[in-house]
């Protein structure tokens, strides 16, 4: 059974069909608290053995806590690229081909699941991805050996996370480092599920989706993920430390408001000089309705469709910078 874990300012929480139990610790960042089980553990055996009716003045109802990210920074905020095969065709790549490649996200750019994302007054070109993020239980130091049977001692838990993108900062860079790392371009939450290895095993039956206003604009399943996390981090384990705490994101579906151009128009592109191709491709891309506005509510959620695991539905709105 998941265990899915709630994070104040001041405290953490394990959330009950009845309301939230507090977790009796010190733990102030996410590490800590992943090296305390015993509380997590205790919270939960509390508000499964005790009566409703004795612990109801001791739980607090979800709606009432004010949620900030439960992972918390700093840490390394490691990301997947291209990682859906929905996502590589409607760039115009071919799936079979897409490497497994990764870039860094600043963890100044994790917030919580319910703050405002702000877009940067340069910034025209503001696009959303859903992702899982992978939250790390314990080190895995460069040249770990990965496999099927022993990803759970690595990966404690799961996250919702949203890929927040200045598109017109990342592409002319060639880099996604800036584009990426603006501060409220992670939004992470609400809740980090605390998952054993049986029920990681049910990680392709999640579903990713996303809407922006009420728009259902990212839906699609883990089925059509490129690399799943045991490659992943076989790969990442050659040259990439990671910690307890850490967060990894995995990869976004088809639905982002960045498109390809047609075949023919990349091929006049390409021989075009770079500042004139870029001016062309963001001009037409400004036309493009679907780049998120200040106003505009992002709703993400990730869970399996039986509702077995439910990683929660987070709820941001875009502000403009003040």
């Amino acid at each position: 059974m998941t265990v899915t874990v709630l994070r104040t300012a001041d405290a953490w929480w394990v959330q009950t069909p009845a309301g939230a139990a507090r977790i009796d610790t010190d733990a102030a960042t996410t590490a800590e608290l992943l090296a305390v089980r015993p509380a997590i553990n205790a919270a939960c055996r509390n508000s499964e053995v005790v009566p409703i009716s004795e612990l109801a003045p001791q739980l607090v109802p979800v709606s009432e806590l004010a949620l900030v990210s439960p992972v918390t920074a700093p840490c390394r905020v490691v990301a997947q690229m291209t990682n859906f095969a929905s996502h590589v065709k409607d760039s115009g790549g071919d799936p079979e081909s897409v490497p497994l490649t990764f870039f860094r996200k600043t963890s100044g750019s994790v917030s919580g699941p319910y703050d405002d994302v702000i877009r940067p007054e340069h910034v025209r070109l503001l696009d959303y991805e859903v992702e899982i993020g992978l939250v790390f239980g314990r080190a895995m130091p460069v040249g770990s050996h990965i496999d099927a049977a022993n990803l759970a001692d690595y990966i404690a838990g799961l996250v919702v996370t949203n890929d927040i993108s200045a598109r017109d900062v990342q592409l002319p860079k060639t880099q996604f480092y800036e584009g990426k790392s603006y501060p409220t371009f992670t939004p992470v939450g609400p809740a980090l599920v605390l998952m054993d290895a049986d029920e990681l095993k049910r990680f392709d039956e999640l579903r990713l989706r996303l809407w922006v206003n009420g728009d259902i604009r990212q839906d699609m399943t883990v089925t059509d993920m490129i690399y799943k996390p045991v490659e992943t981090l076989r790969s990442l384990t050659r040259f990439q430390r990671m910690d307890a705490g850490d967060l990894l994101l995995t990869g976004t579906p088809i639905g982002t408001a960045l498109s390809a151009p047609p075949k023919p128009v990349e091929m006049i592109g390409s021989l075009l000089p770079p500042k004139l191709k870029w001016k062309i491709f963001f001009d037409r891309q400004a036309k493009n309705p679907k780049y998120l506005q200040p106003g505009d509510l992002i709703e993400v959620f990730i869970g399996t469709d039986d509702g077995a695991i439910d990683l929660g539905t987070q709820r941001t709105t875009v502000r403009g910078a003040r």
